[in-house]
């Protein structure tokens, strides 16, 4: 079995009918049976428009990056895209495949 991990690249305004993204995200994920889900909260970022977010006290408005990753089989990962895609379809998300060296259920 092909597994990959899934990541999903958000800033912390961004929302899905009308609740943040990464939270309706793994919900999502939960309910498609993804084995597990993470997210991931970053202190400074940039994306395709170039501003910084960050933390430090002399910027106003954070705004900071999110990551979610998920791990499971290819073929489960891909099946969820097409939905994924019609959630956030502006935000940037990246599949790779990988090797699970330990974990429960390998």
């Amino acid at each position: 079995m092909t597994s990959a991990i899934l990541r999903i690249y958000l800033n912390e305004n961004d929302y899905c009918d009308g609740k943040p993204a990464h939270e309706k995200i793994l919900e999502f994920m939960r309910d498609s049976n993804i084995s597990g889900a993470t997210v991931l909260h970053g202190i400074e970022g940039y994306g395709v428009h170039s501003k910084i977010h960050t933390t430090s006290i002399l910027r106003l408005g954070t705004d900071l990056p999110i990551v979610v990753e998920a791990v499971d089989s290819e073929e489960k990962i891909r099946k969820i895209l097409p939905e994924l895609c019609r959630m956030i379809p502006k935000e940037l998300i990246t599949l790779q495949k990988v090797e699970i060296i330990s974990g429960e259920n390998v």
